[in-house]
């Protein structure tokens, strides 16, 4: 879950008078819409469906710090939260607080952005983070080692056709080094819900609930887990309500579980419970996004890199200038979306950035 906060128009003639970057209005405005379309019927739905099966129906949710800042303005959604944290069938992973791409550009800011976002999960939900989620599931094999070394037993990752090759996608893997287990994600059974769900040309539509359970059951016997990561928003807001999308989830656990070899687990549970079959390869680096799994639809293009790297070439100043404003904005100005509106792709992958853009061009 993730909500960035939009640039304002910013004009030349802004500079030096006005220190306010940021479009509070529209972020207010989209805000409040996700949360009335997505946030509070799906966190109700979750709590029920937790209650309803005893605490066996389990959700891990990925919290950018960037969304839990604009969330404490209106303190009761953060409250829903804190309710599901009570259940004891819902983790918080840890992420980079301003959900940025700074692990290539800065391990120290990524390192410092990491523990703000851990000390924000302890102090707002009293849990410890022992899963690591990077910025849109960006990964190699150098960052298992840092994160490794930061005392997490696993990560998620991108289950990339291109490095799992004739592996599966469902067992738990070792990183490259030995050190972390690594929960890679079930793409195509994840895009089922979170892309393909209300498409009319796909052959597997309608999809409900039974039919996308007995696509999890038949794994049984070639597999240990199935990682279903994907955006929140597809409850209600990249999926309308009119779609049926809530009625889905609604049977969703209780058709998995009909199955008596099924069950829910966190992130952690996972670690905890299976052995890791092998090791796995990311030589390069891997991401969710677009056809290529890689990171060109944040750095594809050179208005993209040529504005991250002057963003990053201010750090040590900013740092040594003690100015905690100045700082956070700074850090709000790594937040990966401002990089994503930038992509100049086209075609399938293009029409996706364009959906996601709230500018007129990149």
């Amino acid at each position: 879950m993730h909500q960035a906060e939009r640039l304002r128009h910013y004009t030349i003639f802004d500079i030096g008078k006005n220190h306010n970057y940021f479009d509070d209005v529209k972020n207010e405005y989209i805000l409040n819409r996700v949360i009335k379309k997505c946030y509070l019927p799906t966190n109700r739905l979750i709590y029920h469906l937790i209650n309803k099966h005893n605490g066996k129906f389990k959700v891990a949710y990925s919290l950018s710090g960037v969304l839990l800042d604009q969330l404490e303005k209106n303190d009761y959604v953060i409250k829903t939260f804190q309710k599901l944290a009570k259940t004891g069938s819902v983790e918080f992973l840890s992420e980079t607080y301003y959900h940025s791409l700074a692990y290539l550009y800065s391990i120290n800011e990524f390192k410092e952005q990491i523990k703000m976002h851990k000390d924000k999960i302890k102090d707002l939900f009293k849990q410890e983070p022992k899963v690591f989620r990077n910025t849109e599931l960006i990964y190699n094999n150098e960052l298992g080692k840092v994160i490794s070394k930061m005392g997490y037993k696993g990560i998620l990752a991108e289950g990339a056709d291109h490095i799992l090759q004739w592996r599966s996608p469902n067992f738990v893997y070792n990183d490259y080094y030995k050190n972390v287990k690594l929960l890679l994600k079930n793409y195509r059974l994840s895009d089922d819900i979170s892309f393909r769900f209300s498409s009319r040309e796909w052959a597997d539509w309608p999809l409900t609930a039974p039919k996308f359970a007995q696509w999890i059951s038949a794994i049984n016997g070639n597999g240990n887990v199935v990682n279903l990561f994907m955006d929140y928003e597809t409850f209600g807001e990249h999926q309308w309500e009119e779609t049926g999308i809530f009625e889905f989830l609604k049977r969703l656990p209780e058709e998995i579980l009909k199955h008596p070899d099924n069950n829910f687990m966190m992130p952690s549970e996972v670690i905890k419970n299976y052995k890791s079959v092998s090791e796995m390869d990311f030589p390069h680096l891997v991401s969710w996004a677009d056809i290529e799994r890689d990171v060109s639809a944040w750095l594809g293009n050179k208005m993209q890199m040529s504005a991250i790297s002057e963003l990053y070439k201010l750090e040590k100043e900013i740092k040594k200038s003690k100015n905690n404003s100045l700082l956070k904005d700074w850090r709000k100005l790594q937040t990966s979306d401002h990089f994503y509106y930038m992509c100049t792709k086209w075609f399938a992958d293009g029409d996706v950035h364009k959906y996601f853009n709230p500018y007129d061009s990149p």
